[in-house]
């Protein structure tokens, strides 16, 4: 895979976070051009690729706007792929969680995966070559009983996984493959403060994960579509 995107287009959105920004270094290194859209732009100061050639940032991009999501994917060039790394999480008794907690996960996960691939599929059909659907799910959205304590989160997740499988029928015809990974607890920095506790071994890497999508994105994926792959390492 190592020149598989070679001359192709592809948006990383959340790409200057954990998981983006191993998305965009194995990108890059298989030929691709990166589109980063940034919302904090404090986390460009830990982006090592920012100042790369072929990685071609835009600050200030908030997805659940839609008429920034809108003119954002029409002033792309033509696009081959759109990996959808945005997203939110937050923990809370069911008493606990407000509407607004609630709104802001579906708004966080749900509502900015759908403005994406929606954006991302009109462009993609102004070409002539089909095109790749990646979305970040989450381990809940798959079995949601383990999102017992983060409802408003494993609600909002399962829905980006619903709409995957959804939009992986739907656009089969025009060769636009739709995918998503379910990552299990990510071996990030937050994570091992947050559980310093838990054997971190156990959980897979932002790497493990990047490299699922990666394929998942790739030319040399030729007929994995509607898929929510689970990346749970051995947790």
């Amino acid at each position: 895979m190592s020149s598989d995107f070679k001359g192709r287009h592809v948006v990383v959105t959340g790409g200057t976070g954990s998981l983006g920004k191993a998305v965009v270094q194995r990108l890059v290194k298989g030929g691709a051009t990166c589109h980063v859209p940034c919302f904090r732009p404090q986390e460009l100061e830990s982006f090592e690729l920012r100042e790369h050639e072929r990685v071609v940032i835009a600050e200030g991009i908030d997805f659940s706007d839609e008429k920034v999501a809108q003119r954002y994917y029409q002033d792309c060039p033509q696009l081959w792929a759109s990996v959808h790394c945005t997203g939110g999480f937050s923990m809370s008794d069911l008493a606990q969680t407000s509407l607004d907690d609630f709104q802001s996960q579906m708004m966080l996960n749900a509502v900015t995966c759908f403005l994406c691939c929606r954006e991302a599929v009109k462009r993609m059909r102004q070409g002539e070559d089909g095109g790749r659907l990646v979305n970040v799910a989450a381990r809940p959205a798959l079995e949601p009983r383990s999102g017992a304590g983060m409802a408003a989160y494993t609600a909002a997740k399962s829905v980006v996984a619903a709409l995957t499988q959804s939009l992986g029928e739907e656009l089969a015809p025009e060769r636009i493959w739709v995918n998503a990974v379910a990552p299990s607890i990510m071996d990030t920095p937050a994570n091992r403060k947050a559980m310093p506790e838990a054997d971190y071994t156990m959980w897979p890497t932002v790497d493990d994960v990047a490299r699922t999508i990666t394929f998942l994105a790739s030319p040399s994926n030729k007929s994995t579509r509607g898929a929510v792959v689970p990346v749970y390492g051995r947790s």
